[in-house]
Order: structure tokens, then sequence, then C-alpha cells
């Protein structure tokens, strides 16, 4: 039985070093960034968000080392950058903790926490969030997953911030590279209580819920001929590779995008050594 207090996936969470360095680079690749947010002095974090409809990105960099946060610089020291981490939206973070619990996992937290935020009349109000993550070892294809629950849309949801320059509406795929695309994928299913569908080039896919984005796990062989004609240095073997992001507008894609990208087949696609370890492949909405 689904699970029902996480209602698919909310966000993807890219792990770089130069935190304020990665938001100007994606900047120029057409993007809306939110002002910088800085975490507690727990987390040790700061970000920028690239919000869509209705998830989003976000770019996270370690400004303080922490207990905390010692996995998140962990995987920069063993991959670089990349995605890191995928969010699922959760209805209650509380209740959805105990479902996971009921499964035999012990969760992490929930865990509540706040980041200032300004907004565009200049006012400074704050975003508010409950999390819980999946244990640090239930990583399928070496990523992450845990689950967020916003107390605090209004903050986080700001029209102004919601349109780009490169025509970026919401996440279609997250692409995870794996050896085994089958045993990764498998796994997730389990983790959320969804099946596994396989694809014609042998990659495997998992529903994330709703309406949301799909997960793909496949290999790099297969992203290569998803994607031919792009470059994948960057990416590592096993671990996230990719986003796929519906665009309003390939024409004003392709033009905010200039030489950071190339056309592959139908898409549009920014190369991961461009985009902080992530390949971008914008499509057709």
């Amino acid at each position: 039985m689904a699970l029902k207090n996480i209602i698919g996936i909310d966000h993807a969470v890219v792990m770089v070093r130069d935190l304020d360095g990665a938001a100007e680079n994606y900047r120029q690749l057409g993007f809306t960034l939110s002002p910088r947010g800085t975490h507690s002095a727990h987390m040790g974090t700061g970000n920028y968000t690239i919000m869509f409809d209705p998830d989003y990105m976000e770019l996270l960099g370690v400004l303080v080392p922490t207990e905390h946060n010692a996995p998140a610089r962990a995987f920069v020291e063993r991959h670089g950058e990349g995605i890191e981490r995928v969010a699922f939206t959760a209805v209650d973070s509380t209740e959805g903790a105990e479902e996971i619990r009921a499964r035999g996992l012990t969760p992490i937290g929930p865990t509540d926490f706040e980041r200032p935020v300004t907004l565009p009349n200049g006012t400074v109000s704050a975003a508010k969030f409950r999390t819980f993550m999946w244990p640090t070892a239930e990583a399928p294809g070496g990523v992450r997953i845990f689950a967020c629950q916003h107390k605090t849309r209004e903050t986080v949801w700001i029209p102004e911030l919601m349109t780009h320059a490169n025509a970026a509406k919401r996440i279609s795929e997250v692409l995870i590279a794996t050896p085994e695309p089958a045993k990764d994928a498998a796994h997730l299913a389990r983790l959320i209580d969804r099946e596994p569908k396989a694809e014609v080039d042998g990659a495997v896919t998992v529903t994330s819920g709703g309406d949301r984005a799909d997960f793909a796990y496949l290999t790099l062989d297969q992203l290569g001929k998803r994607y031919p004609g792009v470059p994948l240095a960057g990416l590592s073997e096993r671990g996230g590779a990719a986003l796929v992001l519906v665009s309003g507008d390939l024409a004003a894609t392709e033009k905010a995008l200039s030489s950071a990208a190339v056309r592959s087949g139908a898409a549009i696609v920014v190369p991961p050594a461009k985009a902080n370890g992530t390949l971008l492949a914008f499509i057709a909405g």
C-alpha cells in the first residue's frame, strides 16, 4: 500500500562546492534564483532555490562543517558536485516518519528548521519546514531520499521567482546512473511502495506519486544513448546524473542557454561539466 503522507518528488538537491559561484553559473543558464538562504548553525549549510510548479531544484553548499552535514561533505569528496539527494513532499512529516517506521525502517527525524527569506517587497520572513530522512544507508543508486513538509509554502513558492528565461517549468524525470538499474529501482520501489517498470532501452522507472516527476535508473551507457553527442564527463558510474526539465518554449530555452547547451534529438541539453555535475535536459512540455 502506497505511503499516505508522501505525494511525490518535491525537489532535487544539487550539492556544490562554491555556493555563490554555482548560483551565478545557474543564473547564466537562464534560471531565476531565490536570494541565498542560510540554515541553522546545526545544519551548517546554505542554499539557493530554483522554483518551478509543483517542484523545484536546490543548490546546497556547506558553509561550516558540522556533524549534520558530514554525509553531504563525504558525497562531495567522493563524487564531486551533483545530485546528492531527492526530497518527497510530505503531507505530515511526523506521520510519514511513523509510516516508514512501521515498515521496519528507522527514520532520521522528524526535524523542524527554518531559514530567513527576503520577500520581493523587501520584508524578511521565514521559510519553515519539517523533514525526515530514510536511513542514510538506504540510498538507491547512491542518492539519499527524504521527505519535506512545507509549513510556509507562501515564502517558498514566490511567483516572482517562478519565471525563468530558459522557460523551465517543472521536473519531468530524475535520472540516476547505476550499473544495476533493476536492482536499484527495486530498492527505491520498496522504500516508497511503488512498482518499478522496465523501459525499452533497459532503464527502469519508478513513479514518485501523483503528477510528480519519475525516477529513472539507467547505466551511463544507456544515458549516453538517450542523449547522443552530449559529453558525460563529471558523472559517476553510480549516483544522481540528470534532471529532465519541461520547457514551455524550447526556442526561448535555446536562446537562454546559448553555447552552454547542445541539441540532442528532441532535447536541448546542458552537459554536467557546465551545470555543476548535473546534466540538464530540456524537453517540450
